[in-house]
């Protein structure tokens, strides 16, 4: 939290730890599966795009690494969302 700026770190790190865990049970759940997938699809895009700047980077294997890092978790939002639409059309939007 630190690196990226965010303080108090502490605050911060658990808010974050708070938030995945509960948005993740509730997508598990099944308990407003699509509010928690769009909200860990917002978060996901948010942090990706604070933690993963490659467009920044020097080219490199480090770059390299963050581009594909970036682009898996553009991915990973991208299911989330999918998960969202699946559970509203599905009848499953409580």
């Amino acid at each position: 939290m630190d690196h990226f700026g965010l303080h108090p770190v502490a605050f911060f790190a658990i808010v974050v730890i708070v938030f995945e865990l509960t948005a993740s049970a509730m997508v598990i759940s099944g308990f407003f599966r699509w509010g928690a997938a769009l909200a860990l699809a917002g978060f996901t895009l948010m942090a990706t795009f604070l933690a993963l700047r490659f467009w920044e980077m020097a080219p490199g294997l480090d770059r390299m690494m963050a581009t594909n890092a970036f682009f898996e978790h553009v991915g990973l939002a991208g299911a989330f969302v999918f998960v969202a639409a699946f559970d509203l059309t599905q009848g499953g939007g409580k």
